[in-house]
């Protein structure tokens, strides 16, 4: 949901457009340095014998369409563009009579070097800077083999635009790649850092679950002679805990495998063993990460409150877990108050029977809703936003819309929505979010449940 600013109206123009203009340009100046302008004597350059005869007109119209089609052709067919615009430059530089390729007539081929050096591969690149520098190089061979004048000088003030050309391309290019290698690498180390903040909290759901299963066993241990019928109860209730528990994990491990497997293939094509997952790498830290260091949690409102209890033992070490239940769909209207009284509305809208789900299951909803609150308030702009929980048969959806200014895609750099996907994937469920066709943004999840929650359901 963050938002992204429009493009640039210079860089909507597509690059076979600024070749054209620029080809358009350097004719209209070779035009004007031949004629007369206001003040002056005479003209910049003399005008050969057939610059205005038909087969000068001819020549002309010839390097027009060959440079007007180079353009065309520059996005899909570098290469074969880049020789037209060089074919062009030399027709109407034959044109001309002059003893070197002008300024003027490479200025085509400079602003497509560019393009191709900033945009392709840089082999590419270098392959269109040589036949750039062979063209001038051939230039002066043939008038020095006809025994022709030759304009040196010009030739090597045109070769180092050239390379200024290419250079500044191939920095572009060396630049958008160490971007996208960036963005490549932070987006890992998200989706490792949601991982990591999964694991502690099913850390935290497996603690409490066998909190409750010592306390009813102890519980039925002192009453299974006394009162056997509540021994049974409790007895129950341990072992309804434990599958859910075990059920769990082995949910949240099958997934991770799996995860990590697809991740192993896609680095390791070829069938190579792949290392496995990769550690982390400190310092970055997704938005709304509610773990990132020097983030106030009492003024973020879609925060859970983690102080403990009064009266409660506060001698506990860190790595205790608190006997109470992870946080759950049951939540959401404590979060809603509290995103409200922040200052954003939030509107809870439940459909079907709600039921008990799975711990797992409903803590990545609720994660997944708190995250989407959360770029809600700091992104959107927006004084409303809507929340939708659906139960249906074999899976819970949760949707979040609002009406803000957020045109944020999933393509974007924020790692808040990473999180939120990888902890859909690893449930095997459907996550999309993206910009609304009325305004706004929305952000939909579907969790499948497993069958057996799907048969206590009935």
């Amino acid at each position: 949901m963050h938002v992204t600013p429009p493009i640039p109206p210079l860089k909507r123009v597509p690059p076979g457009a600024w070749v054209a203009l620029a080809w358009c340009a350097s004719t209209l100046f070779t035009f004007l340095a031949r004629i007369r302008l206001p003040g002056e004597q005479t003209a910049n350059e003399l005008v050969a014998a057939q610059f205005y005869r038909w087969d000068g007109l001819l020549i002309l119209a010839v390097s027009c369409a060959l440079a007007l089609a180079g353009g065309r052709l520059l996005t899909r067919r570098p290469l074969a563009a880049f020789t037209l615009l060089l074919a062009a430059a030399a027709f109407i530089t034959i044109n001309l009579a002059v003893g070197a390729i002008q300024l003027a007539q490479y200025l085509a081929v400079d602003i497509a070097l560019y393009f191709i050096a900033a945009a392709r591969p840089r082999r590419t690149g270098v392959t269109a800077l040589t036949m750039a520098l062979a063209l001038l190089v051939a230039w002066l061979t043939v008038r020095l083999l006809h025994g022709w004048g030759v304009g040196t000088l010009v030739e090597l003030t045109v070769a180092l635009t050239v390379v200024v050309s290419w250079l500044l391309g191939d920095s572009a290019h060396r630049t958008r790649v160490h971007a996208e290698q960036l963005r490549v690498r932070a987006a890992g180390q998200a989706v490792t850092d949601e991982r990591l903040r999964i694991a502690r909290e099913m850390h935290d759901m497996v603690a409490h679950s066998i909190g409750i299963i010592a306390l009813q066993a102890g519980a039925a241990a002192r009453v299974v002679h006394t009162q056997p019928d509540a021994a049974r109860e409790a007895m129950t209730a341990v072992e309804t805990a434990g599958r859910e528990t075990l059920a769990g994990l082995r949910r949240m491990l099958v997934a991770l495998r799996q995860a990590d497997q697809d991740r192993s293939d896609r680095a390791h094509p070829s069938g190579a063993p792949g290392s496995g997952a990769s550690g982390t790498q400190g310092g970055l830290r997704e938005e709304g990460d509610p773990d990132a260091p020097g983030r106030s949690r009492e003024h973020d409102p879609a925060e859970p409150d983690r102080s403990p209890a009064p009266g409660g033992n506060r001698s506990r070490t860190p790595q205790t877990a608190p006997l109470r239940p992870a946080e759950g769909l049951a939540d959401l209207d404590r979060l809603a108050a509290a995103t409200t009284a922040a200052g954003v509305r939030v509107d809870v809208r439940w459909s079907g029977e709600r039921r008990q789900l799975p711990p797992d299951i409903d803590l990545s909803a609720f994660r997944i809703v708190q995250e989407s609150i959360t770029n809600v308030v700091r992104h959107a702009a927006t004084t409303a936003c809507r929340v939708t929980v659906e139960h249906r048969d074999t899976e819970v959806a949760v949707e979040i819309t609002d009406d803000g200014r957020g045109r944020g895609a999933t393509t974007d750099t924020g790692f808040g929505l990473i999180g939120m996907r990888e902890r859909t994937a690893l449930l095997h469920g459907e996550f999309t979010a993206g910009p609304r066709p009325e305004g706004g943004f929305r952000v939909s999840a579907r969790l499948p449940l497993p069958a057996t929650s799907t048969a206590a359901a009935r």
